[in-house]
């Protein structure tokens, strides 16, 4: 740009307030480049379209339970390779604080999973213990189980013989080969058979089927045949994808999209007022510069322009910044904290929603102050040195 070096010139007219500015852009687009990041995956399209592994859960809500009865119907349609189930069973683990996700899963559970990685004998051996259990690694190096311990566990849902008082036998403990999805060692799987038998009132319920295909080139025939078994029953199901169920899971808790939306919100809103302020203040500061460049042949366009561009860099390079270092944060985050928290990559939508808000925060911040040097008269603006 022709005039680029009075632009910045004008930036380094207050270097300090300039540069904690930018810092300030910089911190809210780290932050909203995580958070839009996680926004967009909590709200990725749920289409099972070349999916080779499916959930199906009730139409209705993801806490009402499916009658066992499907699972022999599911395992009879074409392409279905194999069904399993899983039941969630959220008991507490001494202190609700210590609270880690546990559920009752089908005999056929984990060879659906093969990411778990179990030992053959302890496989064997959870198989064949009606009051087993397994757990990850990262769960049991945290609270220093070893293999044959017991492992008690207070029901929050599920009573058994009027109390609440549960206890497996753990007799293995798998691990997760992939760094990025170590979280997944957080979990306690237990027999589905022992819940059912032993818990006061459901029966015969499971809480959700995945079912394994051979091939995800008609996972939306499957899924569609899946859905008509139960057709107009009053456990009508919905079949998805995992990332979906997992979404949905999450979503009984808080609405995540909602929260992020907000956060970003008030921070922005910040920003607006921060940079405006600058921007405010730099122009009146000024004045006497400006009638100078007017003086010198300067149109009132060319000075609109100047003071328009000087807020379009401060804010789009501040912004730059603050989303290159959320993505080269993230997957480090991600890594530091074992698995436990997954971030996903910065995504091409985030990005380009990115730069969209440094252009129209440019433009809010700048346009009042570009206005007010356009309209300066020469004489008033001298007069003011």
């Amino acid at each position: 740009m022709k005039y680029l070096h009075l632009i910045w010139a004008a930036l380094a007219h207050a270097k300090t307030r300039s540069l904690l500015t930018m810092l300030s852009v910089v911190a809210a687009f780290i932050l909203f480049g995580m958070l839009d990041s996680v926004r967009v995956a909590f709200n990725a399209g749920g289409s099972v379209t070349g999916a080779n592994r499916m959930v199906v859960v009730s139409r209705l809500s993801i806490t009402q339970m499916l009658p066992f009865s499907l699972l022999a119907q599911i395992q009879a349609i074409p392409g279905v390779q194999k069904a399993t189930f899983a039941s969630w069973f959220g008991g507490i683990y001494q202190d609700p604080k210590k609270f880690f996700p546990n559920f009752s899963i089908d005999t056929g559970y984990l060879d659906v999973y093969p990411e778990f990685v179990l030992p053959p004998e302890q496989r064997k051996a959870f198989d064949d213990d009606f009051t087993g259990a397994v757990v990850g690694e990262t769960l049991a190096k945290r609270h220093g189980w070893k293999i044959g311990d017991t492992i008690p566990l207070s029901a929050t849902i599920f009573p058994t013989k009027g109390s609440n008082a549960w206890s497996f036998k753990l007799d293995g403990i798998y691990h997760v080969e992939d760094s990025k999805m170590k979280g997944q060692e957080n979990l306690l799987f237990f027999h589905w058979k022992q819940f059912d038998e032993a818990n006061d009132f459901v029966k015969s319920k499971v809480g959700w089927y995945i079912v394994k295909l051979d091939s995800g080139d008609h996972a939306d025939q499957v899924a569609k045949a899946i859905d008509k078994l139960s057709e107009n029953s009053d456990h009508e199901t919905r079949t998805e994808t995992e990332a979906a169920f997992n979404q949905a899971f999450v979503k009984q808790i808080a609405d995540i999209g909602l929260i992020v939306t907000a956060i970003m919100g008030a921070v922005f809103f910040t920003l607006l007022l921060l940079t405006g302020n600058t921007m405010a203040q730099a122009v009146r500061e000024r004045i006497p510069e400006f009638g100078i460049l007017k003086t010198l042949g300067f149109s009132d366009g060319a000075v609109l322009t100047l003071v328009l561009a000087e807020a379009l860099l401060l804010i789009v390079l501040g912004g730059l910044i603050g989303l290159g270092i959320a993505a080269a944060a993230m997957p480090t985050i991600s890594a530091a904290s074992g698995g436990v928290i997954q971030l996903p990559t910065l995504q091409p939508q985030t990005w380009a929603m990115g730069v969209g808000l440094m252009i129209v925060i440019a433009f809010a911040v700048g346009g009042l102050p570009a206005l007010r040097a356009m309209r300066l008269k020469i004489v008033d603006a001298l007069a003011s040195r």
